[in-house]
């Protein structure tokens, strides 16, 4: 027997019990007496027990019964809090969410947006992971991962958050050691910093081909390390806008050889990834839409 059909049963017989008979007690649940009268012999079946006597003018509770029904008062009682705390629980988000990102991202889009948004959610707890690899959302326990660039096909599902542009960047410091005006037939022998453990990441997307191919001279784990190196006038960087912008404002780094670029490009995709087997959790939701208007990408 179901919960949901055990759950009718004991409402019937409680309602037979106040209402004094079948007939009140199917008029109030607004069903048919032989209905009633069903669930509560099946009852009676399942429990080997006699509940009601019956007569032709009353329905009285047996002594097994008036203990049944008591208890089953209170556990009714706890089964309609239960349900209507899981409803509150839908509403207000709440519980653990661990959220990844790659350290740049992390730093300049999302720990700006952390106060608001605890402010807005108390109930849910943030855990902050950062890895600059593609990480197994399952094995690491992670809810959401957001993830910059073009998407393989998997079982995720997909949120896209919006594009971030690419531009080729120095700092003033570094332009000044040059002979002469950068140009995309002198790229190649500046000092070009790339990405040391994703060498896709070192083929920069430009519109035109160069006479010798870029190769880095320094290279960085991440791209905030990238960022950092390029601020300290090492060289020249492709770097996304979400994490330069401020930099550029402040003119501590400057866009070179701008309209080079491809754009738009698939690496500028900012996505958020969760699991397609899973349903959309509130707070996963409650995460994603408080963040996307806000992001500065």
């Amino acid at each position: 027997m179901t919960i949901i059909s055990q759950t009718a049963s004991l409402e019937m017989l409680i309602a037979v019990v106040d209402n004094g008979g079948f007939s009140a007690a199917a008029k109030q649940l607004d069903t048919q007496v032989a209905r009633v009268s069903r669930a509560i012999a099946k009852l009676e079946q399942d429990l080997d027990c006699t509940l009601l006597n019956r007569t032709t003018r009353r329905v009285e509770l047996t002594q097994e019964g008036l203990f049944f029904v008591n208890e089953v008062r209170v556990s009714l009682q706890q089964l309609n809090y239960a349900e209507s705390r899981l409803r509150e629980l839908k509403q207000t988000p709440t519980g653990t969410l661990r959220v990844d990102a790659a350290s740049p991202f992390m730093l300049h889009q999302l720990t700006p947006l952390i106060a608001g948004f605890r402010e807005a959610y108390p109930l849910i707890e943030l855990e902050l992971i950062s890895n600059e690899s593609i990480i197994d959302l399952i094995e690491k326990r992670t809810d959401v991962a957001i993830r910059i660039g073009q998407l393989e096909d998997s079982n995720l599902h997909a949120r896209l958050l919006g594009n971030s542009q690419l531009h080729l960047v120095a700092s003033p410091a570094y332009l000044q050691t040059l002979s002469a005006p950068m140009t995309l037939e002198t790229l190649s022998e500046c000092s070009i910093i790339g990405f040391a453990h994703s060498a896709n990441l070192n083929n920069w997307p430009l519109k035109h081909r160069l006479p010798k191919p870029l190769k880095p001279n320094i290279l960085g784990s991440s791209g905030e390390t990238i960022r950092q190196l390029c601020l300290q006038g090492n060289g020249v960087a492709l770097l996304s806008d979400f994490m330069i912008a401020k930099d550029v404002r402040e003119g501590k780094l400057l866009k070179v050889l701008q309209g080079s670029v491809i754009s738009p490009h698939p690496r500028e995709q900012i996505n958020a990834v969760y699991y397609k087997n899973t349903a959309l959790s509130s707070r996963i939701s409650a995460f994603l839409d408080y963040i996307q208007d806000k992001l500065t990408l």
